[in-house]
């Protein structure tokens, strides 16, 4: 068993601070809506993802009669944009309390069409009018609305929600008992945390490369750190626990702070993931101007570590103006 905790840095800028977010708000222009679209808006319908879609019913004699969703094919596809915007204005962008925004039901539909006619795809006897069913239509509007905020984000129109009573997190209260044999001994110029626990090899070949690499000030593994991401998939409120914050030199007064996630298979709650990153926590908690300036990045590439995370770091050299 060993002690992890932080410990006496032996250069500055070894401490890692971040904001304990609970939630987003999200303030629209009053007339003029648009949104933009990445390959992560795409939502990918397989049968793994919506459940079985053909079953074989057999008595004792006679027979069987087979099951299907063949009928879903007939649906109109006005109604299923009509049921999406309607799921969108009065679900996801209704401030508790108030009415429906309905001067925005034209703009949402036009936005909505967008999005089905080049970002949904049906795999393996699956159909568009499955997104009538509540889980898959939230998770639609999850993509729908990303693509709304990321289109609106420079005009500042989203702001992290904060813990009112701990708003503040920091390395400085990493203190815990552990005997996992997956860890690695950290440079202390590097990290203010005396050991990494690591959840596999790949993260440790990214301690190993962080600590060689000249404008990375500063790292901490998101162990027993407290650092969340506030995200929903479908209908379901989740947190999600990116792997790495980086203090990172890219040329600019203030340090970047960088958030790493190591992901290898990507299947659709990293979509959303990587979506609430981009669309809401990165540039909610940028807005705040209280927490410095943040970014996100997967490496993806989880055999050449080292490579990617250079690449990763002289674009962001490149472009320090974040």
């Amino acid at each position: 068993t060993i002690n992890v905790k932080a410990i006496r840095p032996e250069r500055d800028h070894l401490e890692i601070r971040f904001p304990r977010v609970l939630g987003y708000r999200v303030d629209l222009p009053k007339d003029i809506v648009k949104a933009e679209f990445n390959e992560d808006a795409r939502l990918i319908l397989t049968p793994e993802l919506v459940g079985p879609s053909k079953t074989k019913n057999q008595g004792i004699i006679g027979e069987g009669v087979e099951l299907n969703l063949k009928h879903t094919a007939d649906t109109r596809k006005s109604s299923l944009i009509y049921h999406l915007t309607h799921r969108l204005l009065y679900h996801k962008w209704r401030e508790q309390g108030a009415e429906p925004k309905l001067h925005l039901f034209g703009a949402f539909k036009k936005i909505t069409r967008q999005w089905l006619d080049n970002y949904l795809e049906c795999k393996g006897d699956t159909y568009p009018a499955q997104l009538l069913y509540l889980d898959l239509a939230d998770m639609a509007c999850e993509r729908i609305s990303a693509g709304i905020i990321t289109a609106q984000e420079k005009s500042n129109q989203i702001k992290a929600i904060l813990d009112p009573f701990n708003p503040t997190g920091s390395t400085n209260f990493v203190n815990f008992n552990t005997s996992k044999l997956s860890r690695w001994k950290t440079d202390s110029r590097k990290s203010h945390i005396n050991w990494m626990i690591l959840d596999s090899d790949w993260e440790a070949e990214l301690c190993r490369a962080v600590e060689e690499h000249p404008k990375v000030i500063s790292y901490v593994k998101n162990h027993s750190l407290g650092f969340e991401v506030p995200y929903k998939n479908g209908t379901e409120s989740r947190k999600y626990r990116p792997d790495f914050i980086l203090h990172l030199d890219d040329g600019k007064s203030d340090l970047l702070n960088l958030v790493i996630e190591i992901k290898g298979y990507r299947g659709e709650d990293a979509k959303m993931k990587k979506n609430y990153m981009d669309a809401y926590w990165i540039p909610g908690v940028n807005n705040l101007k209280t927490f410095g300036r943040w970014a996100f990045a997967e490496l993806r590439e989880v055999f050449q570590i080292e490579k990617e995370l250079k690449e990763l770091i002289d674009q962001f050299s490149e472009n320090s103006g974040i």
